[in-house]
């Protein structure tokens, strides 16, 4: 029956409820993500049992939690935690003012399925990763899945598919072409910027870019992606053909508002990678493959790939894109993005 939704569908049914603050049912277990819950439904969730609070090993670790189910820790809550109790722990902002949360006791017996794919629904809908869990049958109306199927789906690889293309001159090449791709989980849409008419059989000269609202948009001196954006485009500009593809992956994949978070723990001393780690998430939590997916349904297998992560270049000649070269994308440094630039060399192998 085509009128029943399918699990992708459902998925993202699934996400849209956690931002929106309503519980979903996971493996037999009503789940709420933490940043959105309403004090009026956690009182509804204690009623219904004892529930565990789902974080991640790095978030445990910051906290001093046991994680015994392979990088997840389910956190014991008591019977008097209030919603304050469970965003002091879900969220880092406050860890220097009350540094002594514990101590936090957690389980290590039964089944950590479901409380692993709450955990990564609620990272795929960019909040914090920290999840209310309890056992209970189904009320009725909420979205039911199940913990194998949400992991695979979400581990696997979107199919994108093109909405629309239109011609756009640009300051940096008047003959360009804006495409607009749409997968199929219901994420972001994502774009490729032609340049010129790039011929299908050589490689093109081609660059990832991952959305970055505060460099492209404003300016910000804090990161080095605004430079990189317009260098990229400058360049392909100048050899008369190339593409950009442009991934909505904010933040390294975490999203804007957690992007803001880290970098709010970064002014409390923390670097990149340690804001991300006490925030929950891993160092980079992006999906690569949509790089590769692009240039193959433009109808490219081979690219010049502009850039300064050899992870890049990986994960592209891992899924069917060749990379016979990397053009090297380094710009000018200030002395507010000194720092970052660093931390991208020494802790994610950045060539700078």
């Amino acid at each position: 029956m085509s009128l029943i939704p399918t699990l992708a569908e459902t998925v993202s049914r699934a996400r849209a409820d956690l931002r929106m603050g309503l519980p979903v049912m996971i493996g037999g277990h009503l789940a709420a993500a933490v940043e959105t819950l309403s004090a009026e439904r956690l009182a509804d969730i204690k009623a219904l049992g004892r529930p565990l609070l789902a974080l991640t090993g790095r978030r445990a670790e910051t906290l001093k939690a046991r994680a015994y189910d392979d990088g997840l820790a389910r956190v014991q809550v008591p019977g008097d935690a209030d919603l304050g109790w469970l965003r002091a722990l879900a969220d880092p902002a406050g860890d220097l003012m009350t540094p002594m949360k514990g101590p936090l006791f957690t389980e290590r017996e039964g089944d950590a399925g479901p409380h692993k794919a709450a955990l990564a629904l609620a990272k795929s809908a960019q909040l914090l990763p920290a999840v209310l869990l309890v056992p209970a049958h189904a009320p009725a109306g909420l979205t039911v899945l199940a913990p194998g199927q949400v992991l695979a789906h979400l581990a696997g690889e979107a199919a994108l598919a093109p909405v629309a293309s239109a011609r756009l001159p640009l300051m940096a090449a008047e003959r360009s072409r804006l495409h607009i791709f749409r997968p199929d989980d219901g994420g972001e849409e994502h774009y490729a910027i032609e340049i010129g008419d790039p011929p299908r059989d050589r490689p093109v000269l081609a660059r990832l870019h991952s959305a970055c609202f505060t460099g492209d948009v404003l300016g910000s001196l804090k990161c080095d992606c605004g430079p990189q954006l317009q260098a990229a485009l400058a360049a392909m500009g100048q050899a008369g053909a190339g593409v950009l593809l442009y991934l909505n992956q904010e933040g390294r994949g975490i999203g804007l508002a957690n992007k803001m978070r880290a970098y709010a723990l970064q002014n409390q001393g923390f670097d990149t990678v340690e804001a991300n780690h006490r925030l929950g998430f891993e160092d980079d939590e992006r999906d690569f493959r949509i790089g590769a997916g692009l240039l193959k349904r433009l109808g490219f297998s081979a690219a010049r790939l502009m850039t300064n992560n050899p992870r890049k270049v990986a994960m592209l000649e891992g899924h069917g894109i060749a990379v016979p070269e990397r053009v090297p994308l380094v710009t000018p440094r200030n002395r507010f993005n000194t720092g970052y630039l660093d931390t991208k060399a020494e802790k994610s192998g950045h060539l700078l």
